[in-house]
């Protein structure tokens, strides 16, 4: 096998030196997924649109997590400083380093778009939805809730894909780890006040319907660079025509 693969994959790129990060075990069941959770996104969206008031979801979810107490009160804390800007950025940081020093460059990128593009995404969304919390706070999609669900979605790839995990077991890990990690930063937004239950469902079903995008973009891009050095670089074949075209310097 050559230094480029041309065996058939999930978007019909040839692969790089490196795996992608989008497995193709896991490439159709992921789309799937992304495309529910879009329609979840719009569909909340469109329901608590304008809204200053929590829902009877909200209200029900919220009396079952009200009142929290230490020691939870302080993982809630905790779980509520990795979604902000200082916790988020070590957090990242953190990941990519340990990318860099793994030689999985393309795993760094995806890493840092994946983030940027989750939080991003609700960033727009929010002054569009236009629902408040606490007076004029714009609180759907919870962006916390995406991040936190992003970074564990884009590890559990990078790590089925790294453990060659088959369609059902590569599908499973990624969908539970990022439904748990949902699930925790949106009981910390809960019982923190900080978000409404549906506006953490909001952030956690975005995080799902980006990354998979984000995921294919990646490695789309990386394998058509990846090509194109290739292309570009002499072979040995090359190099031999070139050297026996020199003439000796008298």
């Amino acid at each position: 096998m050559g230094e480029y693969d041309r065996s058939p994959r999930c978007g019909g790129c040839a692969t790089g030196p490196r795996e992608p990060v989008l497995p193709p075990s896991v490439c159709g069941r992921l789309g799937i997924v992304a495309f529910v959770a879009a329609l979840v996104v719009l569909v909340l969206g469109a329901a608590y649109a304008g809204d200053r008031e929590p829902g009877p979801t909200d209200t029900r979810v919220f009396a079952a997590v009200d009142g929290v107490s230490p020691p939870w009160r302080h993982v809630a804390v905790v779980t509520d400083f990795l979604g902000e800007p200082v916790g988020a950025v070590l957090l990242v940081a953190a990941l990519v380093s340990g990318c860099l020093l793994l030689r999985h460059p393309r795993a760094a990128v995806f890493l840092v778009t994946g983030s940027g593009l989750t939080v991003g995404t609700t960033a727009l969304l929010k002054p569009v939805v236009g629902r408040t919390i606490h007076g004029d706070n714009l609180s759907y999609p919870s962006g916390h809730t995406a991040f936190l669900t992003a970074l564990a979605l884009m590890v559990s790839l990078l790590a089925a894909g790294r453990l060659g995990l088959g369609r059902a077991a590569g599908t499973s890990l990624v969908c539970a780890a990022g439904l748990v990690a949902g699930a925790v930063m949106g009981w910390a937004q809960v019982a923190l006040g900080s978000h409404y239950a549906t506006d953490t469902l909001g952030g956690c079903c975005t995080a799902f319907a980006v990354l998979p995008v984000n995921a294919w973009l990646v490695d789309r891009t990386g394998d058509r660079l990846a090509l194109r050095r290739a292309a570009g670089a002499p072979g040995p074949e090359d190099g031999r025509r070139v050297g026996a075209g020199r003439q000796p310097s008298r």
